[in-house]
């Protein structure tokens, strides 16, 4: 599913949740099709500018599963940042950005792509508080290893915790501003 409403290309879309969203919903932040997790919704337009262009940068968190044994030395140097090609920019250093190597998740949904648990792989915890486009998958193959599932997890303090897949949960605005940690938002 990609994380918008409409498409010229015949995806499955926002639309085909069967949630009754109110007129002018709008993702904040996207997903890619290959991607899953935590997609923001909302009416507010100001969102996303107060979001992802205020003062403070704010914290998103993936789960990562890669392909093959990642070592603890790939981990400390997506830590302190890599070069990434970015498109339409050249290479860019990523910044630093938190790192752990996880055991197997529990209670991960299936996935279509999932890999055969018998061929090597890793899952990573990685937090960061900027967003090129396809940075997380682009970090960890500029480490020697590519990227088999990517999962936002939370964005700030509003996790995605228990929701299934396809499953829309509404929340007050005060406390999504609150774990979003946006203040003025009135």
């Amino acid at each position: 599913m990609v994380s918008q409403f409409v498409s010229v290309e015949d995806v499955p879309l926002l639309g085909d949740l069967g949630f009754d969203f109110p007129e002018g919903t709008h993702a904040v932040g996207r997903l890619d099709g290959l991607s899953e997790g935590l997609l923001l919704l909302t009416t507010n337009k100001r969102v996303t500018k107060l979001l992802f262009e205020g003062e403070r940068p704010h914290r998103r968190t993936y789960l990562v599963r890669v392909l093959g044994r990642i070592t603890e030395d790939k981990v400390e140097q997506l830590r302190n940042g890599v070069t990434i090609s970015v498109r339409g920019s050249g290479d860019y250093v990523t910044a630093g950005c938190e790192v752990a190597l996880l055991h197997e998740p529990p209670n991960l949904p299936a996935h279509q792509l999932e890999l055969n648990p018998y061929i090597a792989h890793s899952w990573l915890q990685i937090t960061l508080c900027e967003g090129k486009r396809h940075q997380v998958r682009n970090m960890v193959r500029a480490v020697g290893h590519e990227c088999r599932r990517l999962i936002r997890t939370a964005i700030e303090d509003m996790e995605l915790g228990d929701l299934a897949p396809g499953c829309v949960r509404e929340v007050e605005d005060e406390v999504f501003f609150g774990k979003l940690k946006i203040e003025n938002w009135r």
